[in-house]
């Protein structure tokens, strides 16, 4: 019994698990395992990793352009918000350099008006005059012929009444001085 006590102990310290069951076929496998596993790393990285982080750096590339752009377009944006505010403090300056440029012009163009009125008045008074003086020499004409017809007459009456020299010449001298030398010589 004895041996079979010594052969049930040793097989039973043979069968006895041990913590860690290191033995050559299993680090073989385990050195295997990480072969293949890092094979496998290696190819999935190659064939989907690189992609996706290709995909994902185009990606991030184009957001980063659009945000470039959006930044450039708000620039824009507002340089012309500050251009057009400009214009529009410069739009009150503008209006009021063309009213007081049309209230120049307006002023020119009276002036003007008045001077043209002022010409065509003197133009009419001289006319006037001009008028006025045919009108008083005509008059004056009109004065010698009722002068000449009155002398005429009292030429007439002289002959009919068969009067002398002497009185004629006293007649003639009468009606002169009652006429006047004055209108008779002009």
């Amino acid at each position: 019994m004895n041996t079979l006590a010594i052969g049930l102990v040793l097989a039973s310290a043979e069968m006895e698990p041990r913590l860690f069951d290191l033995d050559l076929q299993l680090i073989s496998d385990s050195v295997l395992m990480i072969i293949a596993v890092f094979a496998l790393f290696l190819i999935a990285s190659h064939l989907l990793f690189n992609p996706v982080r290709n995909m994902m750096q185009n990606r991030q590339n184009r957001i980063q352009n659009e945000l470039d752009s959006a930044a450039n377009d708000m620039e824009n944006a507002r340089a012309l918000k500050e251009e057009y505010e400009a214009k529009l403090k410069d739009i009150d300056k503008e209006a009021e350099i063309i009213l007081s440029e049309a209230r120049k012009k307006a002023l020119a163009n009276e002036n003007k008006i008045v001077a043209d009125a002022k010409e065509e008045a003197a133009r009419i008074i001289e006319r006037a005059n001009v008028e006025a003086e045919l009108e008083k020499n005509k008059a004056a004409d009109e004065v010698k012929r009722e002068m000449v017809v009155l002398a005429s007459m009292l030429a007439g009456k002289v002959v009919n009444a068969a009067i002398d020299t002497t009185v004629q010449d006293s007649l003639i001298d009468e009606t002169l001085k009652e006429i006047g030398e004055g209108t008779w010589l002009s």
